[in-house]
């Protein structure tokens, strides 16, 4: 079957970028049709060892999940034949994507002031930790470390009466979102370049995306100027919005109006607790949320969660199980959205979640093998 061409289908990508952030950006881009050339050093990007799980010829899967849809080159970029193959290779290249240290393209001559000159339509991306200059300019950036710095530990995790203490996120959330932003930031670039016909630099640095992560914490803290604390689930704008226990497995509720609130009430069998003067408003609701939690809790009790989930949801009301991996993605909606795609008869991966409707995304390549294959 022929696979429609993507929506930046015509669209060469040479990808300098490992680990994560680069790499997710560039697997978005080759997703929906552009042709990404992927570069690694001779000991290949250092995530294929970032396991177990291996596959058969011992690349971990956390390489696999960041890297479908592109081909594969070997170079040594310390080497002046590797330096110049990247420069034959940028001549028929529309978007360069990489995130060594700052200064290191500089060094090897392959740095913006140079690429500008010699290719003016090239759209340049950067993928950094903190930027090139200001007071934390060109040091490393890691997931973690930039989560603890910019505030999103300090905000993840249970609170201090509960013996809690400050978490990172399960997930490398900011090297995700760094991710998500370069993709941006190159098809705005290459939007801009129909315009005028020059490419142009783009910088995404971990430590802004980080900060951008923070709403509503930041939101606060800019009007009223609190420190933002520790909620565990619940939310700091919003009740009831947390984990509730039911008489099977607990409910994460997000009841974010007084339309919800009333559902919920309804169908929980305690429909006064929408008329009761503490609770009529989100307002009231958060001033009085350690009141309303055991009324709900006493009323969720008599109520299967799973089944419970779909009738509320039904009403209009926002709310889910807790499902771990594996239920997630054995779940019907999972295969109906098609969010579990397989290229070949070793590759699984998650699906992309931007569904064009003329040139939806697709899936051609499985990840490039390793250097020594």
């Amino acid at each position: 079957m022929k696979l429609p061409p993507g929506a930046l289908a015509g669209i060469r990508v040479l990808d300098l970028s490992r680990v994560l952030a680069g790499p997710s950006s560039t697997q978005i881009l080759a997703d929906h049709g552009a042709d990404v050339l992927k570069v690694e050093p001779p000991s290949g990007d250092e995530t294929r060892t970032w396991g177990p799980p291996f596959d058969a010829q011992g690349t971990a899967s956390y390489y696999h999940g960041l890297n479908r849809n592109k081909r594969g080159i070997t170079l040594d970029l310390n080497t002046e034949a590797a330096r110049a193959k990247v420069l034959e290779l940028l001549a028929d290249s529309d978007v360069l994507v990489e995130n060594f240290k700052t200064g290191t393209m500089d060094k090897w001559g392959l740095g913006w002031p140079v690429l500008r000159e010699q290719f003016p339509r090239l759209v340049y991306c950067r993928v950094t930790g903190f930027g090139a200059d200001g007071p934390y300019g060109g040091l490393p950036g890691y997931d973690a470390a930039i989560q603890a710095l910019v505030g999103l530990m300090s905000v993840n995790g249970e609170p201090d009466e509960r013996g809690g203490k400050p978490l990172r996120a399960g997930v490398p959330v900011v090297d995700l979102a760094t991710g998500l932003n370069a993709a941006l930031g190159v098809t705005l670039a290459l939007f801009e370049r129909e315009r005028n016909g020059r490419g142009q630099f783009l910088e995404v640095a971990l430590y802004d995306v980080g900060l951008t992560l923070l709403h509503p914490h930041t939101a606060n803290h800019l009007m009223d100027g609190r420190i933002p604390k520790r909620t565990g689930n619940d939310h700091p704008n919003i009740s009831p919005y947390d984990v509730f226990p039911t008489g099977s497995e607990p409910l994460f509720l997000a009841v974010g109006n007084d339309r919800q609130f009333s559902q919920l009430c309804l169908g929980i069998g305690a429909p006064e607790l929408a008329f009761d003067p503490r609770f009529t408003s989100n307002a009231l609701r958060s001033k009085h949320r350690a009141e309303l939690r055991p009324l709900l809790e006493a009323a969720l009790a008599r109520h299967e969660g799973k089944a419970l989930a779909v009738q509320l949801l039904e009403a209009g009301v926002p709310c889910a199980p807790i499902q771990d991996i594996a239920a997630a993605l054995e779940d019907a909606h999972t295969a109906h959205r098609g969010m579990v795609v397989q290229v070949g008869e070793h590759y699984r991966g998650i699906g992309s979640p931007i569904k064009l409707e003329r040139t939806p995304p697709s899936y051609r390549l499985p990840p490039p093998p390793g250097p020594d294959h």
